[in-house]
């Protein structure tokens, strides 16, 4: 496999896990994107050390939980995201390896329940649409892992085809996450209500448009083949941009967990954890059933 526009830096197929462990340390297509996970974490971890304050100790021990599925960075996910892409090139190899570790359906979960307990604007708690909000969330998550999934099947014959289920599979559930916030923002737009944690929420959106336009475009490297096969082509944009999101996102749930704290009913465990379970459940499935219906190809002699 081989992304447009670059030419070199790509790791010998068919690597074995502790071969592409070992290419952290080793210049090549897919080192900084790596590192750009490593490196933030410890960032994350003192956003958890702000919500030990007596508080929001409450509120930040169930934020951590609700961040556990995201594997792009959020809450402490670094570790599975540079997982995922220290294995990015076998996961070419084999179409259904991909989706494994790169859960796209847990990341906008833990999104929506997040959003759900903290940022929801508070005269829609209650309603028909904040009750079916997480539920619709776990819909999503499923969804989002199939058409994940899915795209591997079509990559080879249908590569646009591919592209754009692979598109759909996380632009869909992130702007269904994101209806609470893009309505605060409207109103704060309009001038109707002001709060310290719309400017973050902002520049989350912000990142999530330039990691939409990173993904899809392919650009630099498209305009210049061979100048960015190491360093600042679009993948490592998209992970940029995906982190510095992450950060921004974590802050303004902070900053809405402070403000708000007492006026919004908190979920009960049995409804977080229950939600978690059913799409990780769900999640898990699909790709059981795409593990099953994929088998590498053997190595040619």
């Amino acid at each position: 496999y081989r992304e447009p526009g670059i030419l070199s830096g790509y790791r010998p197929p068919r690597s074995s896990a502790c071969e592409c462990l070992l290419s952290l340390f080793g210049m090549n297509n897919e080192t900084l994107n790596i590192w750009t996970h490593l490196v933030p974490a410890g960032n994350l971890g003192g956003v958890r050390r702000s919500w030990d304050r007596p508080h929001l100790r409450d509120f930040g021990n169930l934020a951590w939980i609700y961040g556990m599925p995201h594997p792009e960075g959020r809450f402490g996910g670094n570790s599975c995201s540079s997982f995922s892409s220290s294995l990015h090139s076998g996961a070419r190899e084999w179409p259904g390896a991909a989706p494994a570790t790169n859960n796209l359906g847990q990341t906008w979960l833990g999104s929506a329940l997040a959003y759900s307990a903290y940022v929801f604007p508070l005269e829609w708690v209650g309603s028909t649409f904040h009750d079916f909000y997480v539920p619709v969330a776990v819909l999503n998550s499923v969804l989002s892992t199939g058409l994940s999934c899915y795209s591997r099947f079509l990559e080879a014959e249908r590569p646009c085809l591919s592209k754009a289920f692979r598109t759909l599979a996380f632009v869909y559930p992130y702007i269904f996450d994101s209806i609470p916030v893009f309505y605060r923002l409207s109103r704060s737009a309009a001038g109707s209500c002001s709060e310290g944690s719309l400017p973050l929420h902002s520049r989350h959106s912000l990142c999530a448009l330039l990691t939409f336009l990173s993904f899809t475009s392919r650009l630099p490297e498209r305009l210049a083949p061979g100048s960015f096969d190491f360093i600042g082509h679009s993948h490592q944009v998209f992970h940029v941009c995906g982190i510095l999101g992450t950060l921004f996102q974590l802050e303004a749930i902070s900053m809405d967990m402070a403000e708000r704290r007492g006026r919004l009913p908190l979920p009960s465990s049995l409804e977080t954890f229950g939600s978690l379970g059913m799409g990780a459940a769900a999640s898990l499935a699909i790709l059981g059933i795409c593990f099953r219906s994929l088998r590498p190809e053997p190595p040619s002699r």
